[in-house]
């Protein structure tokens, strides 16, 4: 039990300094049978099949994506119907090869008006190196674009001209404007904003001035409207408050006044009560008995 091993090295000899990955057991390392490609191959540099911070799926994947003709899909649903890796991988791998420079995608869109995503493979990283001219530019760099919605205002049509009235009083704009205001109880389309109330009220008030009445003037505002949506109701109202203006009424001459009604005062000869001017003293009889007596 006390006998020591005189054959037995004293501590485990550490890997040469110039060799640190060599293994402890040495088995050879691989050795490599190769035969010239003639046809069918792709020349892919040894940063990325040697790539010390990529994934082994990711480099697998970025040979497999460079050996590809071009045009054929490398979205994430095509490569997860070609491999079995899952959805996930697949897209965790592609941004790995996008981070490193190996993949540029970039969203555009299409003459039809659709957007898809265009994938461009380099098989050297831009900002890894300067190599020479490749099939691959450096893209520029994309502008910033405020991606704050701006809400244009669309501009608003006016409204047709309508019918002015001759003498616009306050009290027929407002009977007028009530009038308007009271059409959506009789169709909810015909809801007017304020600004279309104020441009249409001139209009009704012109069929009123003319002795036509609100409940005619009602009448011709909803009746005979159409079944679809009103786009414009407003514009609607001032076609017909413009076309179907009734003429103005008959000319009507002036009334005689009336004759003029004289108080009551008495008569001084008889005492009697009658009508007259202030001027005339004498009731009719006694003047015509004073003009008989010669």
């Amino acid at each position: 039990m006390d006998t020591q091993n005189t054959s037995a090295p004293p501590r485990a000899r550490s890997a040469p300094a110039g060799n640190p990955t060599r293994s402890r057991h040495h088995t050879g390392g691989v050795i490599h049978d190769n035969t010239r490609h003639t046809t069918r191959f792709v020349v892919i540099g040894n940063h990325l099949t040697q790539h010390p911070e990529l994934s082994l799926l990711a480099i697998g994947l970025g040979c497999h994506i460079q050996s590809l003709p071009t045009g054929t899909p490398v979205d994430i649903k095509s490569l997860t119907a070609r491999f079995k890796e899952g959805t996930k991988r697949i897209a965790d791998a592609l941004r790995e090869l996008e981070t490193h420079g190996y993949l540029r995608r970039e969203r555009i869109r299409t003459p039809t008006g659709r957007i898809i995503t265009r994938t461009t493979s380099c098989n050297q990283p831009h900002h890894r190196r300067e190599a020479a001219p490749t099939d691959c530019p450096t893209p520029p760099p994309r502008p910033t674009r405020d991606r704050t919605p701006q809400l244009q205002p669309r501009p608003r049509k006016a409204l047709p001209a309508v019918p002015q009235p001759g003498h616009p009083a306050p009290a027929l704009l407002q009977q007028a404007t009530d009038l308007l205001a009271g059409l959506r109880r009789h169709d909810p389309r015909l809801l007017l904003s304020a600004t279309d109330t104020e441009h249409l009220a001139p209009g009704v008030a012109a069929w009123l001035e003319r002795e036509a009445t609100p409940t005619a003037v009602r009448h011709a505002l909803t009746t005979d409207l159409p079944d679809e949506p009103l786009r414009r109701p407003g514009a609607l109202l001032a076609h017909r408050l413009t076309a179907h203006l009734p003429p103005p009424p008959p000319f009507r001459a002036p009334a005689a006044p009336p004759p003029a009604r004289h108080g009551l005062r008495n008569c001084d000869g008889c005492d009697r009560a009658f009508r007259a001017p202030e001027t005339e003293t004498h009731c009719p009889t006694c003047r015509t008995a004073a003009s008989a007596t010669p």
